[in-house]
């Protein structure tokens, strides 16, 4: 009865269950539908049932899209809604996509091709010569900051609203869309390079004629492409031939699924027993390939050969497949294309990058609306006090134009100009070496972050298995004892070969048998320790390659049996890194695996004697059974063993009863190794023979093959004798366990989204302390229907901080009915590791964290299955490891080590956002006190619209005199780094945008408000009679606030601040010799306004003194106050 608690109380209402099982059954009418899932309504609260026409998982979409639309809607952003419908229609009819289809592909034949396929082209800009103008046109104008620019800009050339100089306007707008447009091309060159160097790469294709040839932008459907060793598969083929005698090869998969263990394919058997290569020209052969899909692993088609006869017909799966992208590791190959360019699995499954844009830049775009909504709220108000007299509406437009300044286009100019500055830090930082700043736009969000996505292969591990202990119930070996098992391995051997010299092949036979028949009788330390690491020698799906020197293929036997043993040439290859470990430490302790093929395989004990084995049968791994095995005969004696390892979950049920088997797998999971039990049982010749002849009949059935298979082999795994525990470390990067509680401590909640097996991802998520230990671990189970997932969502629902594992299956049956419920449990989780996941599955889950929390989220991987999610995350950032450049290529920010991230975040994060809020605030500040003065000034006036201060003066203003001391503030720091570091816990006031909000903004807004009053009336005040320079007494008293303005904003001053603030100060002073004619009021100029004499006098100097004194001495006297009784976090650590 526990699963039938309902998740939250819920309102009763006869109406609401009537049409909420008839809105169920129509939509969802499952069989295995349990009947009580109308009783358990899965809502995180009761407003989702206030609406009674909706299907109730629909809800919180069919909430949002109901908001009322009216003017306030289309001003506040609603007209760019509408903009992108319009343009999604025009795209939908002029463009549309063509439907993907089912294909028949005759080999060597692309003439054959019923449509005509995508060029296999790479193609990664966003722009081309006819759209690049009006592109970033668009991109730069679509912000209201720039668009007001514009129009402000384009109204200096109407006569009568003309204020000032055009240059004034102009000259700032040209330069910041000259240096966008700069760096847009820049990047634009770049990335055509990257591809025009992928799709010039030459491969050899197949013709009537022979070899030739051919770009990798020039390979159609239906070419045979050869493909050599180490050589990048340039599209999606089916794998019809190689130079490997077994008819397969191994291919590395690690730009594809982040996986970088070799997967084993096999060539079509019809096409491989041809006896030449030219032969596939002699047959009249075809493809039928399904239509192009996402999925990475799955593949359905047939391979027919018509001119045999009868017709041969071959099925071909995932295992006949050579995907794009992916990297030929052994042999050479040949194989047909079926899916080019945009329809290969690789490209459909890579999002394309869009135009990242910060929040700061969202929240500063927000502010100058609102300062614009002040500037036309100023602008009725003159008008108003005017008496709307005269051509009032000319004179409105003039007021807005005059107090434009409000919204300075130099904030655009200094963000950008900062955001560069803090990339240049970023990259000359000594303490994380190597890290590039490929996004300079967002700096700033790496200091907002609140959710990590990472990756885990490559990212939080090294991928490189290491061989830790192995447990045989009473004795336990670690790293430090191997040697013991050496000696132990070297005895063993040297007594049976010295038994086979003294009495012959057949004495050492029984020795073994008494020994195995016996089962109460206790065996020596030595022969299991014997029998365990012989287990693991043979029980794996590994193959030792020689490196071939020669360039021959078909050299002769002897040749190859020279180099055969030569330990330095062998290299082994298989489709887990786990089981090449393991077959490395036997190697290490005198059991060498020396050759393998399909049917038998070779071990080199000690004493360089070669043991023999016949391979019968395999039983792969699977993530369904969790196990795998083999039946091996023994040449020597003719004994045949069944050999079985696998999880202890799958594996206890199948041993003989022991003590010891759980509690041990328990500590090395704690350990955080990847644990395997193996077991082994005797099978009599009888008994073989019967379990063989079982097993094909079972593999011949129609119905239910697999259920019959597994039976059989399940027949065998019955009180298999347990021989040991084995525990394996994948090596962790350099210090991710301090990066993560760095990260954790600093309110950032870590997600680990992994294309791994979920014993793995939970294995890793433990050693990495992702989750604490102290921590209890959901394992999602596996689901199919929206029945079950709304019984494990309730089972998941009454959990209490507990980390979550979910399968990428698992979570594809959730969001397809559960999307917002079950988003809104993940995110209470310390940390959620999801298995199993495809690359678009990971940017899915990077989306809907963005959309469903409104935080901002980074991710963060190393392989090419990590591009998606990069590029879908608020932040991406690459790291560049064996998995290629691929993710650091695609990435905002690369860093060579996953420790880096966090210096990265805390100190660059910080200090990139804060300096920016600050710079931001000032530039504004420096517009709006102009502005007020302004007001100031026209109310004198008699609501005149006449400018206080002309051409020069306003350009020199936002440039020469201030642009200096006011751009050092980013070389400001609240914090040292050390300190940044030290405590994390700093990080968590950005995350609340604390720096730059309405109620900082609105401080700014009332300091600019007291000082251009104060420095205004102040001029008009105290110089009464000397009224004709009250042009350069204010704007003298100006210059002077705003410097010591910007000391007051400054934490940490730096010796380049003190130089800008004197730099700036000296070139205010040198220039009024030059200036005099733009001391003038309006546009009149009586001579010389500017009178040298009057600005050396005493009265002049201690009155601009007074005036600068009472704008600044409060706003001073207000910041000690605030210091010394309610000082920010920050400021209590530095003191």
């Amino acid at each position: 009865m526990a699963d039938s608690f309902p998740l939250n109380p819920v309102r009763k209402s006869s109406k609401l269950i009537t049409y909420y099982n008839s809105a169920r059954l129509s939509r969802y009418s499952l069989e295995d539908e349990p009947s009580n899932l109308d009783e358990m309504p899965l809502m995180m609260s009761e407003e989702g049932f206030e609406n009674d026409e909706s299907d109730y998982q629909t809800l919180p979409r069919a909430r949002v899209s109901k908001r009322q639309r009216g003017l306030g809607w289309f001003l506040c952003g609603g007209w760019r809604v509408l903009c992108g419908s319009c343009y999604n229609c025009l795209v939908h009819v002029f463009w549309r996509k063509k439907t993907l289809k089912a294909r028949t592909v005759w080999l060597g034949c692309p003439e054959k091709c019923e449509e005509k396929y995508p060029k296999n082209g790479i193609k990664n800009q966003k722009y081309n010569i006819f759209t690049f103008v009006p592109g970033v046109l668009y991109q730069q104008f679509k912000f209201f900051l720039n668009l007001y620019f514009l129009v402000v800009a384009c109204s200096q050339f109407v006569p009568s609203l003309k204020i000032g100089y055009l240059y004034t306007y102009w000259a700032p707008l040209a330069f910041v869309l000259a240096v966008t447009m700069v760096r847009e091309a820049v990047d634009e060159v770049r990335r055509y390079q990257r591809d025009k160097e992928m799709n010039s790469q030459l491969y050899s294709k197949l013709t009537v004629r022979g070899k030739i040839q051919v770009k990798s932008s020039d390979i159609q459907v239906g070419d045979l492409v050869i493909v050599e060793k180490n050589q990048r598969i340039p599209a999606d083929m089916i794998f019809l031939r190689t130079s490997e005698k077994n008819g397969s090869c191994f291919i590395r998969t690690d730009q594809l699924d982040g996986e970088t263990d070799w997967k084993l394919k096999v060539a079509v058997g019809c096409t491989q027993r041809l006896p030449a290569v030219g032969d596939l020209f002699s047959i009249r052969a075809f493809v039928y390939a399904q239509k192009p899909q996402l999925d990475i692993h799955s593949f359905e088609g047939n391979f027919t050969r018509e001119d045999a006869d009868p017709q041969i017909h071959e099925s071909l799966s995932i295992e006949n497949t050579l995907w794009a992208s992916t990297v030929v590791a052994s042999g050479t190959v040949i194989g047909v294309v079926i899916y080019t360019g945009k329809e290969t699995r690789s490209v459909l499954n890579t999002s394309f990058a869009k135009n990242k844009v910060g929040l700061l830049d969202l929240e500063l775009n927000r502010l100058t609306k609102a300062l614009f909504l002040a500037q036309v709220v100023l602008s009725v108000v003159m008008i108003a006090l005017q008496g709307f007299v005269g051509p009032w509406f000319r004179n409105l437009f003039r007021f807005i134009v005059l107090f434009s300044y409000i919204i300075p286009i130099s904030l655009r100019v200094n963000l950008d100009m900062g955001k560069s500055a803090y990339g240049w830090m970023i990259m000359k930082d000594e303490n994380i070496p190597g890290t590039v700043v490929r996004t300079s736009t967002i700096p700033e969000e790496l200091g907002r972050l609140v959710y990590l996505l990472t990756d885990k292969t490559g990212t939080l591990t090294q991928n490189e298995m290491i061989f830790k202990r192995l447990h045989l119930g009473t004795v336990s070996y670690g790293t430090d004892t191997m040697d013991e098992i050496q000696s132990l391995i070297v005895q063993s051997y040297a007594l049976v070969t010295s038994q086979t010299s003294t009495s012959g092949t057949s004495g050492s036979t029984p020795s073994r048998k008494t020994q195995q028949s016996g089962p109460k009788v206790r065996k020596s330390v030595s022969s299991r320790v014997h029998e365990a690491v012989k287990a693991i020698a043979l029980c794996h799906n590994v193959t030792p390659v020689y490196e071939t020197h020669a360039s021959v293929n078909g050299e002769p036997e002897s040749a190859e049996a020279d180099q055969d043993f030569s330990d330095d040439n062998r290299t082994y290859q298989a489709s887990s890194p786990d089981e090449v470990a393991l077959v490395r430490w036997t190697e290490s302790v005198g059991l060498t695996l020396v050759n393998r093929d399909l049917a038998s395989l070779q071990l080199r004990t000690p004493s360089g004697q070669i043991l023999s084995f016949y391979i019968l049968q395999i039983f792969p791994f699977t993530s369904e059974s969790k196990r795998m095995g083999i039946i091996l005969r023994e040449e020597s004696t003719g004994d045949i063993t069944f050999y079985m390892k696998g999880a202890d979950v799958a594996m206890a049920s199948i041993v003989q009863y022991n003590d010891w088997l759980e509690e041990e797998c328990g500590n090395m999971a704690r350990e955080g190794l990847r644990t395997l039990v193996v077991a082994k049982k005797s099978l009599s010749e009888e008994q073989y023979q019967d379990f063989e002849n079982r097993y094909n009949q079972a593999k011949l059935s129609i119905h239910d093959r697999s259920l019959k298979v597994a039976a059989v082999v399940e027949s065998l795994e019955r009180e298999m004798e347990l021989l040991c525990l084995t525990g394996v470390e994948d090596q962790l990067q350099a210090d991710v366990r301090p990066t993560l509680e760095l990260l954790r401590n600093a309110g950032i909640k870590i997600w680990m989204l992994t294309g791994d097996k979920l014993e793995t991802a939970t294995c890793i998520a433990k050693s990495s302390h992702l989750v604490s230990r102290s921590q209890d671990i959901h394992v999602f189970r596996p689901i199919s229907s929206r029945g079950e997932a709304h019984l494990e969502l309730n089972a998941f629902r009454r959990k209490h901080d507990c980390a979550l594992v979910i399968s990428g299956d698992s979570l594809e049956v959730c969001l397809s009915y559960y999307e917002h419920e079950f988003v809104e449990l993940a995110c209470q989780c310390p940390a959620v590791v999801c298995c199993r996941c495809s690359p678009t599955q990971k940017a899915q889950i990077v989306r809907l964290l963005a959309q469903h929390t409104a935080n901002r989220t980074c991710a963060i991987g190393d392989g090419g299955n990590d591009v998606s999610m990069i590029q879908a995350a608020h932040c991406g950032i690459g790291i560049e490891g064996k998995e290629g450049k691929q993710a650091s290529l695609a990435a905002d920010f690369s860093i060579t080590q996953f420790k880096h991230i966090g210096r990265l975040l805390m100190v660059h994060g910080r200090n990139s956002y804060k300096r920016s809020a600050a710079l931001g605030q000032f530039v504004m500040h420096r517009g709006m006190i102009i502005s007020a003065m302004q007001a100031v000034f026209s109310s004198v006036f008699f609501f005149a619209s006449v400018p206080l201060y002309q051409g020069f003066l306003m350009v020199g203003y936002a440039t020469i005199y201030t642009m200096f001391p006011v751009f050092s503030l980013v070389l400001d720091q609240d914090v040292k780094p050390e300190m940044a570091l030290l405590y994390p816990e700093l990080y968590k006031d950005l995350t609340k945008g604390r720096s730059l909000s309405f109620k900082t903004f609105l401080i700014w807004v009332l300091i600019s408000v007291y000082q251009g009053g104060i420095l205004m009336y102040g001029a008009l005040v105290l110089f009464e009679s000397e009224f004709v320079h009250v042009v350069a007494i204010s704007f003298t008293a100006l210059i002077l606030t705003e410097l010591l303005m910007v000391a007051l904003t400054i934490r940490t001053w730096h010796w380049l601040m003190v130089v800008a603030e004197f730099s700036s100060l000296g070139c205010y002073l040198a220039s009024l010799a030059f200036l005099n004619e733009y001391f003038g009021i309006g546009r009149v100029s009586f001579g010389a306004f500017l009178d040298l004499s009057f600005i050396t006098t005493w009265p002049f100097l201690w009155k601009v003194s007074a005036i600068t004194l009472v704008s600044c001495l409060p706003l001073y006297i207000i910041k000690y106050l605030k210091r010394k009784f309610s000082p920010p976090s920050y400021s209590k650590l530095s003191s």
